[in-house]
């Protein structure tokens, strides 16, 4: 039976993640500290004190779920067979595959939640989580509504069967939440979100975050790492790097996946990081499958 890691995004974070393992054991601890001196502040501060409205902001966020996840990673002691991150957490999936090293990995999470902060206040935008409804009407929908003048709204995350995440202009989403609940969605919801991530108004954060990535050496993985872009694993670390550069402006094809690593032979899932999100997934996504998490 093969084993497969998973690591969370954003909206998983919640203060004082991390707070006792830290306490209570060493290595997790010098992992923590080791980060903080890589980023310049205490970060540690941030995830284990908050506020909630510190941690919650990009560039807090997304240091603070990779190294907390990592360094979980570190504490379980051995190797899956498969890896996957949804979204930011396809970094902590790289660098627990040994493709990205520790300090790379990290520095690169640093300046992807700063661009990304940066490219929600320079275009505004917004998310919206709509579920009840199939993924070839509210793609239907997103393309009628961008139709409009300086109006983008695209598919961002297929997270499972009828749940989905929508993104772009703050009018966009308005506008397709609007035509979505008079479609059939049962449940269509704004997210509070600082940007419209994985759609093109995330352009500028892209092309810095790609001249970072190039910079960095790509190791073959010690599991098959699957990339959000293609939903499908792979071992050869150029294509790793390809789908990296590719994913800010793409969808997650969370639910492709999922079902790819079952295809593959995966049958136990285990979440690392904080929260359930990615475990509730699994479990609308598969069935006959092991489920658990560790944070």
């Amino acid at each position: 039976m093969k084993k497969s890691y998973l690591f969370p995004g954003q909206g998983s974070q919640k203060t004082g993640m991390g707070v006792d393992h830290y306490r209570f054991d060493s290595k997790f601890a010098r992992r923590c500290n080791l980060a903080n001196d890589i980023l310049g502040y205490q970060l540690t501060d941030i995830m284990f004190k908050g506020p909630d409205e510190t941690l919650t902001q990009t560039q807090y966020t997304q240091p603070a779920l990779f190294v907390h996840a990592f360094a979980l990673y570190e504490l379980l002691g051995h190797l899956p067979d498969m890896v996957a991150g949804h979204s930011l957490g396809e970094f902590t999936a790289l660098a627990a595959a040994g493709v990205l090293d520790f300090e790379d990995a990290l520095k690169a999470v640093q300046k992807r939640g700063n661009l990304m902060q940066s490219a929600g206040e320079t275009a505004p935008g917004t998310m919206a989580a709509v579920i009840g409804i199939d993924d070839t009407t509210v793609e239907e929908v997103c393309r009628n509504v961008s139709e409009e003048p300086d109006s983008i709204v695209v598919p961002a995350n297929y997270n499972t069967e009828g749940q989905l995440v929508i993104s772009g202009h703050v009018d966009a989403v308005e506008s397709a939440m609007e035509k979505l609940k008079e479609s059939g969605a049962k449940i269509v919801k704004k997210l509070p979100v600082s940007g419209a991530f994985h759609s093109s108004l995330m352009g500028p954060a892209r092309e810095e975050l790609n001249k970072i990535l190039d910079e960095l050496e790509f190791l073959a993985p010690s599991a098959v790492v699957y990339s959000n872009v293609s939903g499908t694993g792979t071992i050869d670390p150029e294509l790793l790097k390809i789908n990296l550069k590719e994913q800010l402006l793409n969808p997650v094809r969370w639910t492709q996946t999922l079902q790819s690593m079952y295809e593959d032979g995966a049958r136990h899932f285990i979440e690392v990081g904080s929260g359930k999100v990615l475990q509730g997934l699994v479990k609308r996504t598969l069935k006959q499958v092991e489920i658990s998490g560790f944070e």
